[in-house]
């Protein structure tokens, strides 16, 4: 029955999508909910043709209603509103458009580059998919080098060799990745793209150990000059605003590899959004993630 549901799901996905599952050698493996929504039996069928809101849209393609009012955000679902209530209705249409879009994000593509991918011809996407599947194949490197790293670390803990500072060092900022993936990694992948935050990773992992404990003294400066700035009442659009501005795109620049300021502003506005960052920036002093976000949205350039 598995392989039946997921041929249905391929034929479904078109010959785009099949050609580039092929070519990375893996089987379109669909959420339980999903794969409900592409069985075939007349049940179903009817299901997949009624109306839907968004809490059961997300409960059909295993989603959340946070990922569903995202995608809505940047463009890429476009739900009509019921005329009484004016809650999120989604018809056929916009579950087949779903289900592109989880299938791009299944393939690592970020957010921002999957609404200009479901524009293209499909000789245009077909060439994008190629390409990201070369990247794919780096990140495949990147991940046996890791694994090489950890082999490395279990036979020095065994005692059998001695490993070098800096590749101690390099174990204690994999570390700090690793801590930084399981709280942040899924919104900022689903933001900015596998391939963006892998190589903010790989940066990080890279820096000797001079670099990094100057990255972590930025960061520190920023906490403190935010910190006094909310205190003392400045005005985010102000002196002090771009001072700390500056200071969080140079902490930036130390691991992103390229410096965009719409992304900066994305960010920032994400330390409001996302609770989880708004606690790490208001954990001493409330308000600092809100004129953080001010002091980038009103300066980033």
């Amino acid at each position: 029955m598995t392989d039946g549901l997921e041929h249905a799901a391929l034929e479904r996905a078109g010959p785009l999508y099949r050609h580039a599952l092929e070519r990375i050698g893996v089987s379109c493996r669909l959420t339980r909910p999903l794969r409900k929504g592409l069985a075939c039996d007349a049940k179903e069928v009817t299901a997949m043709e009624r109306i839907y809101t968004i809490g059961e849209l997300a409960e059909l393609s295993g989603a959340s209603v946070r990922t569903l009012r995202f995608y809505e955000e940047a463009g890429l679902l476009d739900p009509r509103r019921d005329p009484v209530n004016g809650y999120r209705l989604y018809d056929a249409g916009d579950v087949d458009r779903l289900q592109e879009i989880l299938l791009l994000r299944g393939l690592g593509f970020a957010v921002r580059d999957i609404g200009p991918l479901l524009g293209m011809s499909a000789m245009e996407r077909q060439a994008a998919l190629d390409r990201h599947l070369d990247a794919l194949r780096e990140q495949r490197r990147r991940l046996d080098d890791l694994i090489a790293v950890a082999e490395r670390t279990l036979t020095n803990m065994k005692g059998a060799t001695t490993m070098t500072d800096r590749d101690k060092f390099r174990e204690l900022r994999r570390g700090l990745i690793e801590d930084n993936e399981r709280r942040y990694g899924a919104e900022l992948r689903e933001r900015y793209g596998d391939a963006a935050i892998d190589g903010i990773n790989r940066k990080v992992l890279d820096m000797s150990e001079h670099d990094h404990e100057t990255w972590r003294a930025c960061d520190a400066r920023i906490r403190s000059l935010l910190e006094s700035s909310v205190r003392a009442g400045a005005d985010p659009a102000g002196p002090e605003g771009a001072r700390v501005c500056d200071l969080h795109r140079q902490w930036l620049g130390r691991t992103w590899p390229s410096y965009s300021a719409e992304a900066h502003r994305g960010l920032a506005r994400m330390y409001v959004s996302d609770e989880r960052f708004t606690a790490y920036y208001d954990r001493d002093v409330p308000g600092c993630a809100t004129w953080l976000r001010d002091a980038i949205v009103a300066h980033a350039s």
